[in-house]
């Protein structure tokens, strides 16, 4: 999947070290490549893939902090990567759950980063994937028990959507409810994600500091995703950023706008920053107006 193919994208707020930890990420992952570094107002914007799979990375300071509410599920084809990746990743960081065999994986572990990220690393076997990475939204605290309204609202959004297999807690595998979500695969404009509910006491809940960035080419797009994700007691938020109902960040935003602010024209640049810091929801003829003067 290609940068102009990826609809949605990860965007992850860490507090002054995204082109730092977008370089330790491709040096661990031994797959992807720094795209872009842009310079958005006062901060750097830095684009960059692993394995085909686009992030985003933002050095916003230390107002949000990375949680295990998302972590992004990598799969490997052979059980000497898993443990390669695994070493890398748990220098300076914590396992959640140890390198080790369980019995959805011959070798699996869940392990927080030096940065805060979550990572889960699982050797699946068969050769190539589809794909590599896959974002996955834990609902706990008082969102337990909401992932599968999540999904519904998300595929209902998303035009090419569909839900996919769905593992369901039973009767005994307490402390969560029968019937809740064990485990879900839905995909969203092709991107696959995975969602579940836990009734432990976690610690934890989505923030900011990772949001999902929707690419919008026209304006009823961008006026359809807001409408919908914010129904229902989602909060709008300033700069094309929301949350949903559930708490989960989104942004909604043209791709005109990227565009604009690598210009190398300085006082147009500077004209759409301070146009579109003033918004909530993106306005493409107003950032149009601003960029042309």
């Amino acid at each position: 999947m290609t940068t102009s193919e990826q609809k949605v994208i990860p965007y992850l707020w860490f507090d002054h070290e995204a082109q730092e930890a977008a370089v330790f990420y491709t040096y661990v992952f031994k797959s992807g490549k720094i795209d872009r570094i842009t310079r958005v107002g006062p901060a750097d914007v830095v684009e960059f893939d692993i394995g085909g799979f686009n992030f985003i990375g933002l050095n916003g300071g230390p107002a949000a902090k990375f949680t295990p509410a998302i972590s992004f599920l990598v799969s490997f084809s052979s059980i000497e990567e898993v443990v390669s990746t695994y070493s890398g990743l748990i220098t300076g960081g914590t396992a959640l759950m140890a390198l080790d065999k369980y019995p959805f994986s011959e070798k699996y572990a869940w392990v927080q980063d030096k940065y805060g990220l979550s990572w889960q690393l699982m050797y699946i076997g068969g050769g190539e994937f589809r794909q590599k990475i896959t974002p996955t939204l834990m609902y706990v605290g008082a969102q337990c028990g909401k992932a599968e309204a999540a999904i519904e609202l998300y595929t209902s959004v998303f035009p090419r959507a569909k839900v996919g297999d769905i593992l369901r807690y039973e009767n005994g595998e307490g402390p969560d409810a029968a019937g809740t979500i064990k485990h879900a695969a839905f995909t969203l404009e092709g991107l696959e994600f995975a969602a579940m509910d836990s009734a432990y006491d976690h610690r934890f809940n989505f923030t900011e500091a990772i949001s999902l960035l929707v690419r919008c080419r026209t304006q009823a797009e961008i006026d359809r995703f807001w409408e919908h994700l914010t129904m229902g007691g989602g909060q709008a938020g300033r700069c094309g950023w929301l949350k949903d109902r559930f708490g989960v960040s989104w942004q909604v935003v043209p791709d005109v706008l990227s565009e604009m602010l690598r210009d190398p024209d300085k006082e147009k640049v500077g004209r759409v920053t301070e146009a579109f810091l003033k918004m909530g929801k993106f306005d493409i003829d107003a950032l149009s107006k601003a960029y042309q003067g």
